[in-house]
């Protein structure tokens, strides 16, 4: 690494920072994984590089959205405990406080985490919600959890976690999203659920335009009323909805890395986000898998700035357009906002 490229590093490690689009189920430490697999005689390697073969994306994979998903075959399998669940919460937001992120919207599914050992869902939520309370409080990270659904598990399911999310309201969770397969699965069916949801006070994100094109991310704001897209790459390819979410101030949850390895776009290159900023639109930045990845959010600012020459100023626009379109309420908002702005920006 070049010293002006280490400098860029460093800067960024030292900034504070805020993901709105984080998943627990990808953010497992590689060291975490290797030891469950011994102690629970797992049927995965227990070597390094071939673990990481299966559960993390390489250089030479194919970049496709059905190779990406295919690592969290695997990983569901690592939820086998509340004691593990526990830990693996708890290491995710110890690992967010390491690289200085000072806000963190935790996702996290909760039929992923009770696949395996049967548990109930309203006892896999409270794990994690104790967990990550315990973490945010020893880091000093401000937290909030967003439970979410796949539109392939269906409505049934999407109405329990959705009143699971509003009967905690008051124990950090502050959202609900919708994500999966968009090709194949319509948004529709769940509009009433994320509907009820909002009237509750949570906030809703939805994941589109990711791998589908703009009219999903056009159904999410006009219909849905989405104040947050997940991804929303392709809301490039429709001057409309580009107008439709510029007006709105609706916010996109980019994260570069993911979309790059998922093939929804063919490189960082190719990546729309500096011609989303440049349309006016509010644009955020997020690891959405870290683990899975291998990155980390101060990664994703580097990757920016050297991929799309974006200044100083500009990474610093994206941290207060994600404090803005946070789920945080009102009160906590501003006060967050006040101490992460004394943090940010330069001294005189």
């Amino acid at each position: 690494m070049s010293n002006l490229a280490s400098n860029l590093q460093s800067e960024m490690d030292r900034l504070p920072k805020i993901d709105l689009h984080r998943h627990l189920e990808g953010s497992l430490r590689i060291e975490t994984l290797i030891e469950l697999v011994r102690r629970e005689e797992l049927d995965l390697p227990s070597d390094k590089n071939a673990l990481q073969a299966i559960v993390q994306m390489q250089p030479d994979e194919p970049r496709t959205s059905a190779n990406f998903l295919a690592k969290f075959t695997h990983l569901r399998h690592f939820f086998r405990s509340p004691e593990i669940i526990h830990r693996v919460t708890w290491e995710a937001i110890a690992d967010a406080a390491a690289d200085n992120v000072r806000y963190l919207e935790l996702h996290f599914t909760p039929l992923a985490l009770s696949d395996v050992g049967d548990f109930p869902l309203s006892e896999v939520v409270d794990w994690v919600v104790e967990a990550a309370s315990t973490a945010a409080v020893e880091h000093a990270l401000h937290l909030g959890l967003i439970l979410s659904v796949n539109r392939h598990e269906g409505v049934k399911f999407a109405e329990q976690v959705a009143k699971i999310a509003v009967d905690r309201k008051e124990r950090g969770v502050v959202g609900l999203s919708l994500a999966g397969d968009e090709s194949n699965y319509s948004a529709e069916p769940f509009e009433p659920i994320f509907s009820a949801v909002r009237e509750a006070g949570l906030g809703i994100s939805i994941h589109a335009g990711e791998w589908a094109g703009p009219e999903n991310v056009r159904y999410a704001i006009e219909v849905m009323g989405a104040p947050r897209i997940g991804h929303g790459v392709r809301v490039m390819e429709d001057q409309e909805v580009i107008r439709l979410a510029r007006d709105r101030r609706v916010a996109f949850e980019i994260c570069l890395t993911s979309n790059v390895q998922t093939g929804a776009v063919s490189s960082i290159r190719e990546h729309p986000m500096p011609r989303m900023l440049q349309a006016g639109l509010q644009v955020t930045l997020n690891t959405d898998d870290p683990g899975v990845s291998d990155t980390r959010l101060s990664d994703e600012y580097a990757l920016a700035m050297r991929e799309f020459d974006l200044s100083l100023e500009s990474i610093r626009g994206l941290n207060l357009t994600a404090l803005q379109a946070s789920f945080l309420p009102p009160g906590k908002k501003a006060n967050l906002e006040s101490e992460f702005l004394a943090d940010m920006l330069p001294s005189n």
